[in-house]
């Protein structure tokens, strides 16, 4: 029988992101088996995740220890600090880390705060801890600040700031009622329209636990471990009324949850969800976010023991959520859905960060071993990370003939003296043949300095279409792109493949 030649494109690799659900051999190609410290560009491509740049210069308090909170602190008249928490201490500032612990044989245990700003103050909250409170120069125990009232005992593992008030819930191991201060004042749980509410008898499968409170469109939402519970009305708590319940989904840890502007994501048992979808979608079969992957995730909650860390990023256009025991963060890309309404999500593996901030101007802090960073640039503070795509089985239209590959040609931009890998195997092996591409240098070149004020004339990317000659032969083929990025941003174009399509197996 003769062979034939033919081609196949994979254009915009995983452009539909991680799929490690469905069979290889059933795959989109437009799917990726790996996709790692990836993300999809604006432009749908696979394409490098940014770094990190180490803003912090002094961390003596922290010491070699890893930030595990980053909060931006801001008061009614603009002014702003970064808090953060890490080595058992409250700290304040980026480049210099100054230690703002109360004293007075105040004693922090553990760094897992809950940080939220309400009326000019920032307030901290964390299990088995009197609540803190910063009022722009210094830290204090919630106690201690004039007025207060009903505050022994309220050491709460949760806080909300919402309809005028604090929301507090999971105190003392009471997993079940859920208190609100005094309209306005932070520091007063006791007088004025302070309250509480025990919801252990409205929860709709009869037990669960609060995990986490939202506000959203008016309602107060309790997140329970394994259900949600909405109430109406919140602007008036001693009156607010039961909206609505949902059972069998709930969520895993308050610090998945995360604002989008029109909706609440949130971490369940299952995968991420949407509170929208949730209560849309509560008499139909209930949509994950997360439907690519849904093993994955399920493995990395029953195996997570320190803490969860999430943020939503509008300009990046992406949630992040770290397993930081695991040390793995899974990338959702919010721009657009899959057909069954999945995110696309590509993971970050070996990941040092160790919490996120996104602050009012757009910057995202990230929270690392050492202090406080920036997400931006190529480098995670001038160490190199590596970059890899690998597509499911290629069966070029049939899986039952012998196929020989014969040509590599991926469409990389930038990535300036990147070297980088391509890979093959064929019929599941998991030893790859490899041949290397050397990425060219190209400088960005600039037009009018003097007389336009440094307006680039282009970017400087470099556009690299060489090949390499492939060997070998199987039924099905895996191909891969590995680089180490190292100060250059890169992405993947498509990538084309020209095989040798011979007899029936």
């Amino acid at each position: 029988m003769a062979q034939e030649l033919k081609s196949i494109n994979l254009l915009a690799p995983a452009f539909k992101g991680v799929n490690t659900e469905d069979s290889p051999l059933a795959q989109d190609p437009s799917f990726a088996e790996i996709a790692d410290n990836a993300v999809i560009d604006k432009r749908g491509r696979i394409a490098a995740r940014k770094g990190y740049t180490l803003t912090t210069t002094s961390a003596t308090p922290l010491g070699n220890n890893a930030i595990r909170a980053v909060h931006e602190f801001e008061d009614n008249q603009g002014n702003t600090e970064i808090l953060s928490a890490g080595n058992n201490k409250i700290l304040s500032g980026t480049t210099t880390l100054v230690d703002e612990t109360p004293g007075g044989g105040y004693n922090i245990t553990a760094d897992n705060w809950k940080i939220v700003n309400f009326n000019n103050k920032s307030y901290l909250f964390q299990i088995n801890h009197e609540p803190l409170v910063y009022d722009g120069s210094s830290v204090v125990t919630l106690s201690s600040v004039a007025g207060a009232a009903g505050i022994t005992g309220k050491h709460g593992n949760e806080v909300l700031a919402a309809f005028g008030r604090l929301w507090v819930a999971d105190v003392n191991n009471d997993k079940s009622t859920v208190y609100w201060s005094d309209l306005l004042i932070g520091h007063d749980f006791a007088g004025g329209t302070s309250g509480s509410i025990d919801i252990s008898k409205v929860w709709p499968d009869g037990y669960d636990e609060i995990v986490s409170l939202a506000a959203h469109n008016g309602l107060l939402i309790i997140f329970g471990r394994h259900s949600i519970v909405v109430y109406q009305g919140a602007e008036a708590p001693a009156t607010m009324s039961l909206f609505d319940t949902v059972n069998g989904v709930g969520c895993v840890d308050r610090d998945t949850v995360q604002y989008t502007g029109t909706d609440v994501l949130f971490l369940s048992h299952e995968g991420l969800r949407s509170f929208g979808r949730v209560i849309q979608q509560k008499s139909l079969p209930l949509t994950k976010l997360s439907n690519t992957i849904t093993k994955d995730i399920i493995q990395l909650i029953q195996e997570e023991n320190q803490f969860f860390r999430s943020v939503y990023s509008p300009e990046e256009n992406f949630y992040l959520i770290t397993f930081t025991s695991q040390k793995m963060t899974l990338c959702f890309n919010l721009k657009g859905t899959l057909e069954d309404g999945s995110y696309r999500v590509t993971r970050w593996p070996s990941s040092v960060f160790t919490a996120y901030r996104r602050k009012d101007n757009g910057d995202l802090l990230i929270g690392v071993i050492g202090g406080i960073g920036e997400y931006r640039g190529y480098t995670d503070n001038s160490s190199s990370y590596r970059f890899k795509y690998y597509s499911p089985s290629l069966s070029f239209g049939d899986s039952s003939k012998i196929k020989i590959l014969k040509k590599i040609r991926p469409v990389i931009f930038g990535g300036n003296t990147s070297a980088v890998f391509l890979k093959w195997a064929y019929d599941f092996d998991t030893n790859y043949k490899t041949a290397s591409i050397d990425l060219g240098d190209q400088v960005p070149s600039y037009y009018g300095v003097a007389e336009y004020n440094v307006g680039k004339y282009n970017q400087g990317f470099l556009l690299n279409r060489s090949s390499v000659n492939a060997t070998s032969s199987g039924a099905t083929v895996v191909v891969g792109l590995e680089a180490d990025i190292n100060g250059f941003e890169m992405s993947l174009q498509e990538i084309n493949l020209l095989a040798l399509v011979g007899k029936t197996i």
